[in-house]
C-alpha cells in the first residue's frame, strides 16, 4: 500500500530528555489566547500515563520531514521496546483496574462527545499539522478533519444504545443472558496518509466499547496523533488508557504485536505487513483487523455526462496525490465515449495546480518521501516498458509547474494508456498520483475487468441507469462500492475489504461487536434442588 516504514532523515542521540524541558515544549498549542499555533511543535515525546515522555533508554529522536519542501518540522522521541512495554503495562493496570471499563456507560459517552467538541475547535490547528507532515493540500485535511468529530459521538451514542440479548433455551428451568465487555488493551497500528482520521476511526470505537489502547502511529507523521491525545485527556479519559507510542523501527511494532497482554490488533497499512501481523496474531489468538492495499476500478458508462465524470474520476483519483488506499486506479471506460473521456482527463490532469501544499489555491501535493517518489516512478516505467503509452505526467514536474518541484518529493499526475489488464500498473496498486486507462464494450466485460484484482477494498460506477448501477454493484468484489461519487465515508457505513484488502470492518455496529466479548450468563431458576450425583432412579438400575 505504501513503502516500508523507514525513517527518512538522520537520527541522532542527546542526553536524556528533562522533564522541565519535555513540560515546555509539550505547552497547550494555544498561545495567550490569541487562537491556535498551525505549526508543529520542534520536539514530540511519547505519550504514556497521560503525559509525553522521553525514552527511558537513553532518548534517541528521528526528524519528521515536510514532503512538500524537504524542511525538517520536527522531531520525536523514537521509541525503544522498552517503552513500548512500559506503554502496554500501563494500559493494561488502567484496563484491569476499571478507570474507563467499569466508568457508567453515560460518563464514558460524555468524556467522548466533550473530545469530539474540543477537536473541532481545533481543526484548522490540526489540518495545517497533517499538511506539514504529508504534504496533502490543507484545504483537503480542513474537509476531511472536520468529519473527525462524529466517530467519536457516532461510537458514544452507539455506546449508550447497544443492547445484550436473551436466547430461548430449550431448558424452561435456566435463563441466558448475553452481555457485551471490552476486550481489554487493543494494539492499534496507524498510517501516515490520514494520520488522524485514521487514528481516529480506532481509538473511538475502542474507547467507547471501553477498551484501552497502546496506538503505534507512523513515523512519517505521528505528530498530531500525540496531539490527539491531549485532547482526549483533556476532555477527560483518565491517564493510562491512551498510549501514543511513535517509533522509526520494527522492533516496537513487534513488542506490540505479540505481546501477551493485547487482545486485538487493528492495523491500516501494506498488504505483506498485514499478513505477518495476522500470523502473528494467530498465533497467540487475538483479535486481528485489517485494512490494507487496494486498487479501486471506476466504471464508466456512457448514459452519463462526460464532463462530470471527469471531474468526479480527478477527485477520485488525484486527491491526496493518489495515496489513499480506496483512490480510483483502474478507470474503465466505455468504448464509445473512451476518446472523448481520456482527451478531457488529460487534459483536466494537466491543468491541476502543484502548489504548495498549505496554499489554499494548491490542487495536488507531493508523495510523502523520496522513497515513494522512486518507488511510483519505477511502477510507472515498468508498466511504459509493458507497453503503456503516457499520455499525461510520468516524471517529476517542472519548475514551471511546480516551483517546490526541486525542493520537495513531487511527481507529475499521471495517466496511463494500457494495452490490456494483464499490465502490471494494472494489476498492481501505485501509491501516488497515476491511473490507467482501459475501455471495455460490454457489461460482463466491464465487471471482469473490474475483478481482475487481488485487491477489493473500494470500487465505483458512474451511470445514470439505476438497475445497471444495483445490478453491477452486486457483480464488483468490492468492500466499499459508490455510485456517481467516490471517497464518501461515514462512522455509520462499515469500512473494509475483500480478498488481499484486509479482514474485518471499521465503521457501524460491526465495528464496535469487533471491539467487545460476548459473555453467556447462564442463570438456573427452579427452586426444587438439584443433585446430579444422587440416589441412581430405579428405572435405570
Amino acid at each position: 500500500m505504501w513503502p516500508v516504514a523507514r525513517v527518512i532523515s538522520k537520527m541522532r542521540r542527546s542526553v536524556s530528555l528533562p522533564p522541565t524541558l519535555l513540560r515546555a515544549v509539550s505547552a497547550s498549542t494555544f498561545i495567550n489566547g490569541q487562537g491556535p499555533m498551525k505549526q508543529l511543535k520542534p520536539l514530540y515525546g511519547l505519550w504514556i500515563d497521560g503525559m509525553e515522555q522521553g525514552s527511558a533508554n537513553g532518548d534517541i529522536f528521528f526528524e519528521v520531514e515536510n514532503p512538500a519542501t524537504g524542511e525538517v518540522v520536527s522531531s520525536v522521541v523514537d521509541a525503544q521496546p522498552e517503552d513500548m512495554e512500559r506503554a502496554i503495562q500501563s494500559a493494561a493496570a488502567a484496563h484491569k483496574d476499571g478507570r474507563w471499563s467499569s466508568m457508567d456507560m453515560r460518563a464514558r459517552s460524555r468524556i467522548l462527545f466533550r473530545a469530539a467538541e474540543i477537536l473541532r475547535e481545533r481543526i484548522s490547528h490540526m489540518a495545517a499539522l497533517e499538511t506539514l507532515q504529508t504534504g496533502r493540500c490543507v484545504r483537503e485535511y480542513n474537509a476531511q478533519l472536520a468529519r473527525i468529530p462524529e466517530w467519536f459521538e457516532y461510537h458514544a451514542s452507539l455506546a449508550q444504545t447497544i443492547e445484550g440479548s436473551v436466547p430461548p433455551l430449550s431448558d424452561p428451568d435456566h435463563l441466558c443472558y448475553v452481555r457485551r465487555v471490552p476486550l481489554g488493551v487493543c494494539g492499534l497500528i496507524t498510517s501516515w496518509n490520514h494520520p488522524l482520521l485514521i487514528a481516529n476511526k480506532k481509538i473511538s470505537v475502542a474507547l467507547a466499547a471501553g477498551n484501552t489502547v497502546v496506538v503505534k502511529p507512523s513515523p512519517f507523521a505521528p505528530c498530531s496523533v500525540i496531539e490527539m491525545a491531549a485532547v482526549l485527556k483533556e476532555a477527560g479519559v483518565p491517564d493510562g488508557v491512551v498510549q501514543v507510542v511513535p517509533s522509526s523501527g520494527a522492533a516496537v511494532g513487534k513488542t506490540l504485536t505479540t505481546h501477551p497482554d493485547i487482545a486485538k490488533i487493528d492495523l491500516t497499512g501494506g498488504t505483506e505487513t498485514g499478513f505477518k501481523i495476522g500470523a502473528a496474531a494467530g498465533r497467540s489468538a487475538k483479535r486481528f483487523t485489517a485494512e490494507l492495499g487496494g486498487n479501486a476500478p471506476v466504471l464508466i458508462f456512457e448514459d452519463h455526462d462526460v464532463d462530470t465524470v471527469v471531474n468526479g474520476v480527478a477527485f477520485a483519483a488525484f486527491v491526496a496525490s493518489g495515496q489513499t488506499c480506496v483512490s480510483a486506479k483502474r478507470i474503465i471506460i466505455q468504448d464509445t465515449i473512451y476518446d472523448e473521456f481520456v482527451t478531457k482527463l488529460v487534459a483536466k490532469v494537466n491543468g491541476l495546480r502543484l502548489l504548495n501544499p498549505m496554499d489554499m489555491n494548491s490542487q495536488m501535493g507531493p508523495v510523502v518521501n523520496a522513497a515513494a517518489k522512486a518507488k511510483v516512478a519505477d511502477q510507472v516505467n515498468q508498466a511504459i516498458a509493458a507497453g503503456a503509452v503516457a499520455l499525461a505526467g510520468a516524471s517529476s514536474p517542472s519548475i514551471n509547474r511546480c516551483a517546490l518541484a526541486d525542493k520537495g518529493h513531487w511527481y507529475e499526475p499521471t495517466v496511463l494508456r494500457i494495452p490490456g489488464p494483464e499490465n502490471p500498473a494494472f494489476q498492481e496498486e501505485i501509491f501516488g498520483p497515476c491511473v490507467t486507462v482501459l475501455p471495455f464494450s460490454n457489461e460482463d466485460m466491464a465487471v471482469k475487468y473490474a475483478n481482475d484484482s487481488r485487491y477489493g477494498l473500494g470500487g465505483a460506477i458512474w451511470t445514470k441507469d439505476v438497475n445497471r448501477a444495483h445490478r453491477i454493484a452486486q457483480k464488483v468484489r468490492a468492500g466499499i462500492f459508490w455510485v456517481n461519487a467516490h471517497h464518501r465515508n461515514d462512522p455509520s457505513c462499515p469500512w473494509g475489504g475483500f480478498g488481499d484488502s484486509g479482514i474485518g470492518r471499521e465503521n457501524g455496529h460491526e465495528a464496535f461487536r469487533e471491539y467487545t466479548e460476548t459473555q453467556s450468563v447462564v442463570l438456573r431458576m427452579a427452586e426444587e434442588p438439584e443433585d446430579w450425583f444422587g440416589i441412581a432412579d430405579s428405572r435405570y438400575s
